[in-house]
Order: C-alpha cells, then sequence, then structure tokens
C-alpha cells in the first residue's frame, strides 16, 4: 500500500491578520465590540476574496444590530446549543479523559511558542486557537487543520441555525485546505454520532468554562 503525507502547512501573508480578525470577531460582543468591526474594514482588503467577504457580511449584520440584541443572541448561540459549542476539542473527544490530554497538549503547545493562557481560560476555544495562529501562523495553522471536522461541523451547525457567525466560520474555512475524504467521513460520522460520550476522570476539564471574552487577555 502506498503511503502518502501530507505537505508541510503553507500559509499567505495575509493569513495573520485574517485569524486576529476572525479571532476578535468570535469574542462576546460587549462595548468593546464597534472598534473591532471598524478593524474588519480596514483589514478585510489585505485578504482574499473568500475570506474578506465573510466577515464582511458579519459586520454589516452586527453594525445593524443593536448591542443588546447581539449579545443575547451570541450567549444563545454559543452558551446554550451544544452542537454550536466553540470548544474545538469536544467535537473529537467530547467531554472525555482524552480531551483532558489533547487541552494539555495544546496548552504545552502555547507554552512552547510563549503564550500562558490565564487559569478561566481553556486553549481549544476557537477565538484563542485563531489568535494565536495570528502571532505564530505555522503552529496555529497545524492545530486548526488538526481540528478541522470539528470546525466544519460547527460551521455547518451554525448555518442551520441562521446565525451570523457562520460567516466568520466561512472566513475560516477559507484560509484552510479543502476538506480530504477521511476528514469529510469524520464530518458525517461527528453529525451522526455525536461527539464520545462522557467518561470518569475529567478533573480538570470536566465542563466547558463560557468564557465571556476569550481573547480579552494577554496571552503573551
Amino acid at each position: 500500500m502506498k503511503r502518502t503525507t501530507r505537505r508541510p502547512a503553507r500559509t499567505e501573508p495575509w493569513n495573520p491578520y485574517a485569524w486576529q480578525t476572525q479571532s476578535l470577531l468570535l469574542a462576546y460582543p460587549d462595548d468593546r465590540f464597534p472598534p473591532r468591526l471598524a478593524l474588519t474594514h480596514k483589514v478585510a482588503p489585505a485578504l482574499s476574496e473568500a475570506v474578506a467577504e465573510p466577515l464582511l457580511r458579519f459586520t454589516a449584520h452586527a453594525e445593524r444590530t443593536p448591542g443588546a440584541d447581539l449579545a443575547a443572541a451570541y450567549v444563545a448561540t454559543f452558551d446554550h446549543r451544544k452542537r454550536c459549542c466553540p470548544y474545538l476539542t469536544y467535537y473529537a473527544h467530547g467531554d472525555t479523559r482524552k480531551r483532558g490530554v489533547a487541552l494539555l497538549r495544546m496548552k504545552q503547545t502555547y507554552a512552547a511558542a510563549g503564550w500562558r493562557l490565564s487559569d478561566d481560560e481553556l486553549p481549544d476555544h476557537l477565538a484563542v486557537v485563531l489568535e494565536f495562529a495570528a502571532t505564530d501562523p505555522v503552529a496555529g495553522h497545524r492545530l486548526l487543520t488538526e481540528h478541522r471536522a470539528g470546525l466544519e461541523l460547527l460551521r455547518l451547525a451554525l448555518a442551520d441555525e441562521g446565525s451570523p457567525w457562520a460567516h466568520v466560520l466561512d472566513s475560516v474555512s477559507a484560509t484552510l485546505p479543502a476538506l480530504a475524504g477521511d476528514e469529510r467521513e469524520a464530518v458525517v460520522r461527528l453529525a451522526a454520532d455525536g461527539p464520545p460520550e462522557e467518561q470518569v476522570g475529567l478533573d480538570p476539564y470536566a465542563s466547558p468554562v463560557f468564557l465571556p471574552d476569550p481573547v480579552a487577555g494577554g496571552h503573551r
């Protein structure tokens, strides 16, 4: 049997700008959100059309939506719908012991790059992963592609809900390679079966901590 290997990740010069912008737009829309929307307009011309257009569709929606309504929609989407969970290791491991190991490995990846998260932050929140990718594109791209199936399932779930944040996930997907055959199969399997069921011994990662603003803290 011929063994195939995936080529090393190739990132575009504008990828860090895209990932930082996407990270900011996936944060809780508090009173700091309007400047983030304004930043999107400044960054968009430097991005590819496939990456920029979904971001501008999201900002157009957010700019015409009252802040309180946008915040309520964020909580209803990401905090109250498990199928829209923004924690990437959940899709592969559910609330199992393996998820704790995956979270530890992500923290070690961040630490090797000089990052240290605060105690109330989980390393697999998509906004955190994107912010890391903006500062370390090669390692960040690797993390995102490792969770490609979960990202696609989240994108599809948001689209099914009619969520404006589906546009942000469209933009994230446009920065990554297309789904390979085995990744497509993983998406189908996850959609049909859901994440693995809960097992014992989950501490300290037994339950996701829903963060009001996963990119507000200092990580460096």
